[in-house]
């Protein structure tokens, strides 16, 4: 079938079936197209949790449909296909032990150690961290949830994005150090885990001053996964749906050099927007989603097979929930 073709089969399918279908902003064109739903990964989970269709197809990667099922365990969460965040693939439960018990030789007692994980880690993580007491946090509210574990008196262990980690700790006046960098961590207020997004890696301030030089009074916006350093001399730093936000305000004349997704900047505006990179910034394991796994997961609802269905233990499904319940409480 040609594309056209397998769009309007895939609206059959998902009206006959009782399927929604949601998509994170980093998927392609012709996915992204299809959904009944859009936007980052915690605001997927939450519109997908609410849902009132038994049957859901989650276009992104893994870790994001793990949170709809860890919201929402009743309901049948797919995903066309399991890809897998990079940055979430870091780090799993065994390489978070570690992690505590390099802070624990470095003279932190365990009990004073609280961990605070990004929303990009996989259910396992989750739980790992909300049996510790900690929380989950997403790039717009990193910041108030660290102000919120500040107030325990212990020290902040954040897993897995170094650069978040670092971003949130510098606009906030703290010290952070990533655990084996060679810093006392004892000295260091928020303690990051050693992982990084592959995409947001690939903005440098080569890239900012290139800009800068080339159109007088560009604005230049990127997202805290990026390096501390290009950051600091961005004149706007935000989440997902915060970049969205700011550059659909800005008059239509403003030069703007974006440093985020391919996929979501070119949806953004067509005319003086820019990508902040030599190279283009597409996420490899967003862009595995097709109109054919679509298509193809779709016709095994129909025959029941249910391909690529997310399943959490349901102790892992419990401590996640806790670690999420926290976040949403603030």
């Amino acid at each position: 079938m040609d594309h056209q073709a397998l769009k309007a089969a895939i609206l059959e399918l998902k009206k006959t079936l009782h399927v929604s279908i949601v998509a994170h902003f980093y998927q392609k064109d012709e996915v992204f197209e299809l959904a009944d739903f859009t936007g980052d990964s915690l605001q997927l989970a939450q519109w997908a949790a609410n849902d009132a269709n038994p049957n859901l197809l989650f276009c992104g990667v893994g870790f994001m449909g793990q949170s709809v099922k860890i919201l929402a365990p009743t309901k049948r969460v797919m995903m066309p296909k399991i890809a897998c965040c990079a940055m979430a693939r870091m780090i799993d439960v065994a390489y978070y032990e570690q992690n505590v018990r390099l802070m624990e030789e470095a003279g932190i007692a365990k009990e004073d150690i609280l961990p605070v994980t990004y929303i990009n880690s996989s259910a396992e993580v989750k739980a790992a961290v909300g049996k510790m007491g900690g929380l989950v946090c997403t790039s717009s509210n990193a910041k108030k949830i660290i102000v919120k574990a500040r107030e325990s008196g212990k020290k902040i262990l954040f897993v897995p994005d170094r650069c978040l980690g670092q971003n949130i700790a510098k606009e906030m006046g703290l010290r952070s150090c990533v655990i084996g960098d060679g810093t006392d961590v004892k000295a260091a207020d928020i303690i990051c885990y050693n992982g990084f997004c592959s995409v947001h890696q690939l903005f440098d301030v080569e890239d900012i001053a290139f800009y800068r030089a080339k159109y007088p009074g560009i604005l230049i916006v990127t997202h805290p996964e990026c390096k501390p350093e290009v950051c600091d001399q961005s004149d706007f730093v935000g989440s997902t749906s915060q970049i969205i936000d700011f550059v659909t305000k800005l008059p239509k004349e403003q030069k703007v050099a974006i440093g985020t997704e391919y996929n979501m900047i070119k949806r953004l505006r067509h005319d003086n927007t820019y990508v902040l990179s030599s190279s283009k910034p597409e996420c490899p394991t967003m862009n595995e989603t097709t109109l054919e796994d679509v298509y193809r997961t779709l016709i095994s609802i129909q025959e029941r097979r249910f391909e690529n269905e997310i399943s959490i233990s349901e102790e892992t499904r419990f401590w996640a929930h806790k670690a999420l319940h926290r976040m949403f409480e603030l």
